[in-house]
């Protein structure tokens, strides 16, 4: 069975257009769709870029045929019902493309709103609650009724989404914590993982699934997504440098949560080595290490993964990949 092997496109390293040239041509290299997370800030200013995600999803679908996926978060920026009308809206564009990821934020792009920036635990608990808003929303509309909600970080008044897909887009949480990940196993289609150790990520999918089961669920037709973050270059020095330059949050071994600024983290980056990327950023100029390193985690057992390489030349990255990784991996 051939793997899914999308391409993860980057919004807070380039600029829109160029991300929509970069998806079509892994597109014709072999790569399985798209996905992009909703950012309102990059990481560091050296990244350089924050496009509006949906408005950049929505034209991908014009251009190219597989999935569209998004990581966003329902919380602080956007009340649930609007990333509800907008998940829908892209549904109902491209029928059976579209899976919405949702997360717990991150100060970077929600603190811009001014509200108070509350500890990790309210943070989950604002987005389960708002996983209840949206499938109640969902539901609703689907069947031609108004929906209404009043819960403890949320009101919605009766209404209804007017645009809606046949069927609603399937619901993944995004996560890297052990709790959240059978939390969600019991409430949501999928789970989304991002580039993590292994040793770290075979819980995650051990909770996710023993959460499903608690509620009945086969964990077989739920859905495991991973954005997985590769720096390869021509050579292992200009891979080692991609990665420093690019890609120094993956280095920085700590939560990133609560960092407001890409300055601050600039400041931050500083203090990252190459080792610093150990089990985070495979590190190579080899395909066929990253062949292997891909396969691996696809015997974990994930359906979809995302490649993201650090590098700049993605074009280089697109070619080498799409004639010498992807045809050699396994489903």
């Amino acid at each position: 069975m051939t793997p899914h092997i999308g391409y993860a496109g980057m919004l807070e390293r380039f600029a829109p257009n160029d991300v929509i040239a970069l998806a079509q041509k892994a597109e014709a290299a072999g790569f399985t769709g798209v996905m992009a997370a909703d950012h309102f800030q990059p990481w560091t200013p050296q990244q350089g870029q924050a496009s509006f995600m949906w408005n950049v999803l929505s034209a991908l679908g014009q251009v190219t045929t597989g999935d569209l996926g998004t990581v966003t978060a329902p919380t602080f920026r956007w009340h649930p019902a609007m990333v509800a009308q907008a998940s829908a809206t892209l549904a109902a564009m491209y029928p059976g493309r579209h899976w919405l990821g949702l997360g717990s934020g991150e100060a970077i792009n929600e603190h811009i709103v001014g509200r108070y920036w509350p500890e990790a635990p309210e943070r989950i608990n604002r987005m389960f609650e708002a996983v209840d808003l949206i499938k109640k929303l969902f539901a609703a509309s689907l069947s031609g009724r108004d929906a209404r909600h009043e819960g403890q970080y949320y009101k919605l008044e009766s209404t209804r989404l007017w645009t809606m897909p046949r069927t609603a887009p399937p619901i993944l949480i995004g996560t890297a914590g052990p709790v959240t990940a059978k939390r969600a196993g019991r409430t949501v289609d999928g789970i989304v993982i991002d580039g993590a150790p292994v040793d770290k990520i075979a819980p995650l999918l051990q909770r996710f699934a023993e959460g499903g089961r608690e509620v009945g669920r086969d964990p077989r037709t739920q859905t495991r997504i991973l954005r997985l973050h590769v720096s390869w270059a021509p050579t292992h020095q200009e891979a080692v440098r991609a990665a420093l330059a690019e890609w120094p949050n993956a280095g920085m071994r700590f939560p990133k949560s609560d960092i407001r600024s890409p300055y601050e983290l600039e400041q931050i980056a500083r203090s990252v080595r190459p080792e610093d990327f150990e089990g985070r950023v495979l590190i190579s100029d080899d395909p066929d290490v990253h062949r292997a390193h891909i396969q691996r985690h696809l015997d974990l057992g994930f359906d979809r993964i995302y490649l993201h390489n650090v590098g700049r030349d993605q074009e280089a990255f697109i070619d080498v990949f799409g004639r010498e990784v992807l045809p050699a991996l396994r489903g």
